[in-house]
């Protein structure tokens, strides 16, 4: 029977799960803290750990790097509540397979566990994904193929400035800079411009570096020998040996440590590797294309990333917008998940009621395209009529209000003044003060320190920065 870890400290949840997944054929065992958790892997191994984000004696994300060090292999389905979507999002950047909110139903957490292990934990112990004709050993078979038409791209005008950019870069051999929030689909632009390129018939491996613990990095990138280290049983192949004539996307460069970005500055000088614990250089011709959420140039400014490496890297970049920040594609991707769902669950749901459209395309997408699909996902599997209802959505999407504040009296003037406008216009300048207002309160909260604002925003500072030279009220040249 699958061993799976249900870790909560919630006795009654606890307890709850353990039947549940017990009646359909699974071995549960259940811990109430972080350490008893790790304590009890350390005596068994789990294929699937189900753990609340928020524990009394540490955060999920303690717990899912401690896991990944007892068992890389096994996946991880992290449980929040709704204040905890953005830290949620943040873990899966860590390797977790995916999250799900409370309050949990059971059809959703049983569909989301069966597509965990079906997956075989490839998502969550080597965040390593392949298309292409890539030939030879890809050491433990964690690669996954990309299936065609999994990404879609967006139809409105700020998409169709990247798209323009793509068309320019992709025939050229350029290393690229992706910029973008998470779940913002930095990944989909990567494989736009692959499949544009010259490459497009060679590999293209995608490796989310957030998710390497410093020790299995070079292994992973590099490839290692029979023996190079404890654990290191037979050779491997490193994912840039696979990506070979092809392209590597490395999302989340930032978080590589100072020793893999010098030996990945050497590949990008020399065109050469060397497998950990090898002796041999191995020619290597790959395109590299990065992502990262925050700006690479700041990073090395602040000593956290090497500027060579930078300067190596910084061939041609892309801004990929928030989703929030191109509301003409929230429907165009919500009908691509639900068609996807569809697909996966052989239901017939055929779109959205207006109250749902209403609601998707006012609330802000902290998650990005990311949540999005999580919650057409969720919202399809709880449909029984031809069209999804705000009912099947999550409490916090359907209850969604943006935070009220008190609207400056320059501002008011100014509206109070103003010609006539149309519906149109006036709709859009609701939406700006719903921006100003969300902005003036994360800089309260923070005393005005910008940089500090845009964490709590979840932006980059430069994002903040141009949304306030919108509003002379923040006085910003």
């Amino acid at each position: 029977m699958t061993n799976i870890l249900v870790v909560d400290d919630d006795n009654d949840m606890c307890l709850l799960l353990n039947r549940f997944l017990s009646r359909n054929g699974y071995n549960v065992a259940s811990a109430n803290s972080g350490q008893e958790a790790i304590n009890w892997m350390k005596k068994n191994t789990p294929a699937l750990v189900l753990c609340d984000f928020r524990l009394d004696d540490m955060t999920g994300t303690e717990l899912l790097s401690k896991i990944k060090e007892v068992h890389p292999e096994a996946s991880v389905i992290i449980i929040t509540g709704y204040s905890d979507v953005k830290d949620a999002v943040e873990v899966m950047k860590l390797g977790a397979y995916d999250y799900v909110t409370k309050p949990l139903f059971p059809d959703e957490i049983l569909l989301t566990i069966k597509k965990a292990l079906a997956d075989d934990g490839s998502t969550a112990a080597a965040p390593a994904r392949v298309q292409g004709s890539a030939t030879g050993n890809a050491g433990t078979g964690k690669a996954k193929p990309q299936m065609q038409g999994q990404y879609i791209l967006g139809q409105s005008a700020e998409f169709a400035v990247i798209l323009k950019q793509i068309e320019l870069v992709a025939p050229t051999n350029f290393s690229v800079i992706i910029y973008g929030e998470s779940g913002s689909g930095k990944e989909a632009i990567a494989q736009q411009i692959h499949e544009k390129s010259k490459r497009a018939a060679k590999p293209f491996i995608a490796i989310d570096c957030g998710a390497l613990s410093k020790e299995l990095a070079g292994s992973e990138l590099f490839g290692h020998e029979k023996g190079a280290f404890t654990g290191a049983l037979n050779q491997k192949t490193g994912s840039l040996e696979l990506a070979n004539e092809g392209t590597i996307f490395l999302d989340e460069i930032g978080n590589l440590s100072y020793d893999i970005q010098v030996s990945l500055l050497r590949v990008v000088q020399e065109r050469k590797i060397r497998r950990v614990g090898g002796t041999k250089d191995i020619d290597l011709d790959v395109r590299i294309l990065v992502a990262s959420n925050e700006r690479l140039w700041d990073a090395a400014r602040a000593g956290k990333f090497r500027e060579d490496l930078y300067h190596r890297f910084n061939e041609f970049s892309i801004d990929v917008p928030a989703l929030r920040d191109r509301p003409d594609d929230i429907m165009l991707f919500a009908h691509h998940f639900l068609n996807v769902t569809n697909t996966e669950l052989g239901k017939q749901v055929k779109g959205f009621s207006d109250e749902v459209v209403n609601i998707f395309n006012n609330y802000i997408w902290y998650g990005n395209l990311r949540e999005l699909k999580n919650v057409v996902k969720r919202a399809t599997l709880l449909t029984d009529g031809e069209y999804v209802e705000a009912k099947s959505l999550p409490f916090e999407i359907s209850n969604f209000s943006k935070l009220q504040f008190e609207v400056p009296a320059t501002r008011k003037d100014n509206a109070a003044n103003a010609a006539p406008v149309s519906f149109e216009n006036k709709l859009k300048s609701a939406n700006l003060d719903a921006e100003y207002e969300v902005i003036l309160n994360a800089l309260k909260q923070v005393n005005f320190n910008k940089s500090k604002a845009a964490v709590l925003l979840n932006v980059d500072r430069k994002t903040l920065y141009n949304k306030m030279k919108q509003f002379k009220e923040f006085n910003v040249e």
